[in-house]
């Protein structure tokens, strides 16, 4: 649990950054995780040496065992002059985690230079983060800023930081930040939400889970703490492998976002998964038949070159919107029986076009659409305040819809201005417990804040999803006064002003 203590340290840091002149968000935080990196290089062969010690066993070690090797180590060098700690981690340690083999650092000479040598057929490299570092830069600007970063950081882990679930906790508190950047936003969906549309999915150890449009790993986060939160006394060693490794499928086009989210997974002991470079709804990808789960909040009003879309996307809806394309892929890389939560603008429910069309009648007549969570437009402030829905659908490529389940979420647990307060007021448990009882919503009036709609209603209305064709608004009579009765009030209302104004002129 992050406290206001730790809140406050991490504040610090980042306006230790800010005053240093990095006022970017996306950037702060691609800087923090270099360093986070770094000191937990360093803690892991704190942990191999601990073995050696005790076992005897020699182990591989990812630092050179040359004088300049171990400078490179956080333990080493977190206590030097601000000028040699940023000299050793600009020349020595960075060019190195660039150029990390198989999970070991390369050495470097006397006179300075690094000494790449052949890695015997060992891996290119041993986590998802190390493969993103090849373009990655270091920033921090002076020597005085990278040392209050890292005596924050250390002060952080040494006295606030207990295991692995605090170290996730403390980066998503650091990734949250992000939210309240202006575009960057667009990276991140409200953590709240996310764990909402993984309990409608309800994720389990054996699945292989996928976001096509990943940003900052959100979504495979959440569904991650969601396996472990259900399964982790029951996981057998191969179940364990797999949440460790391909599990966890992450595709994005920003290379900044892939190392975040690489790093994210890391500290959810997710060290080995598929987080690649990649245009999901293009040529480039070919996947198909994969995943059982799929999470995304694709982009939305965005459009995408013609040229480059994958055609079996536009054959199920020619468009270049990719907020429809997003959907036709979610459908070709599940596997059958596959499950689908992801988020749409309220667009794509009702809109009139025949891509439009084509991508709902695809949803209601050849799967199962199960339900249509209509958010608040408050749920994405202050960044945006677009109105938005959650889909959730299960991929059978036979049909299966026979009645869709809509919900009208009021409230979700924040006020719904720029401010982003906590308040009571909060539907997604109701909507959990709801979506898991089917049978309780069977005869649920179309006035009550959820209900079923007949998929051929539906069919009948153009395919349109939006909770608003179905709902019906309850009117209520407002019985006024007569006439004769208001005349008689406002008669004696002027009978009161008037004996005021005769005491006040007595007092004058």
């Amino acid at each position: 649990m992050i406290t206001g203590a730790i809140k406050n340290k991490v504040d610090k840091i980042w306006t230790d950054i800010w005053a240093g002149g990095i006022t970017n968000p996306l950037t702060v935080i691609e800087q923090l995780t270099y360093l986070m990196f770094i000191r937990s290089l360093d803690e892991k062969e704190l942990e191999t040496e601990e073995f050696e010690n005790m076992t005897g066993e020699k182990m591989d070690k990812i630092f050179p065992q040359s004088a300049a090797g171990q400078s490179m180590r956080w333990s080493k060098f977190k206590d030097n002059d601000p000028r040699a700690i940023y000299d050793v981690i600009a020349q020595r340690v960075f060019p190195a985690i660039k150029n990390m083999k198989g999970g070991h650092l390369p050495d470097f000479s006397e006179q300075g230079e690094m000494i790449v040598a052949e890695e015997n057929g060992r891996e290119p490299d041993n986590t998802a983060f190390a493969r993103y570092m090849s373009d990655a830069m270091f920033l921090i600007p002076t020597p005085q800023v990278l040392q209050k970063i890292i005596t924050g950081l250390d002060d952080l882990y040494e006295h606030d930081i207990a295991d692995l679930d605090m170290q996730g906790d403390l980066y998503e508190y650091m990734l949250g930040k992000l939210s309240t950047a202006g575009q960057n936003g667009q990276f991140r969906t409200p953590k709240h939400i996310r764990e909402m549309m993984v309990k409608l999915v309800q994720p389990t150890p054996d699945d292989t889970i996928c976001d096509p449009a990943c940003g900052t790993a959100g979504f495979l986060v959440s569904a991650a703490e969601y396996i472990r939160g259900h399964y982790e006394e029951s996981m057998t060693n191969e179940q364990w492998e797999h949440f460790a490794g391909d599990a966890f499928t992450g595709f994005d086009t920003d290379r900044t976002m892939l190392r975040i989210s690489a790093m994210n997974l890391m500290l959810h002991s997710i060290s080995h998964p598929e987080i690649d470079y990649k245009d999901s709804v293009s040529k480039q990808n070919q996947i198909s038949d994969r995943f059982t789960v799929c999470l995304a909040n694709p982009p939305f009003k965005g459009t995408v070159d013609a040229e480059s879309t994958h055609d079996n996307l536009k054959a199920v809806t020619n468009t270049k919107k990719t907020e429809l394309l997003f959907l036709a892929l979610f459908l070709r890389m599940l596997k059958k029986g596959g499950r689908c939560a992801c988020i749409v603008p309220d667009g794509v429910l009702f809109g009139s076009s025949k891509a439009h069309k084509a991508i709902r009648k695809e949803l209601v007549e050849n799967h199962q659409l199960r339900a249509v969570i209509s958010m608040p437009s408050g749920v994405f402030k202050p960044y945006a305040g677009v109105s938005t829905a959650v889909l959730v659908f299960t991929k059978t490529g036979a049909g299966g819809t026979d009645n869709v389940w809509f919900y009208d979420m009021k409230a979700d647990g924040f006020s719904l201005d720029d401010k982003r307060s906590e308040v009571a007021e909060n539907d997604i448990p109701d909507i959990i417990e709801r979506f898991r009882n089917p049978d309780k919503e069977a005869d649920r009036p179309r006035t009550a804040q959820s209900f079923f709609v007949p998929k051929q209603e539906i069919a009948d209305n153009d395919y349109d999803l939006s909770i608003n064709k179905y709902k019906k608004v309850e009117y209520v009579p407002v019985e006024y006064p007569s006439t004769a009765e208001i005349m008689a009030d406002l008669h004696e209302l002027e009978m009161e002003i008037t004996a005021g104004l005769a005491e006040l002129e007595g007092m004058l």
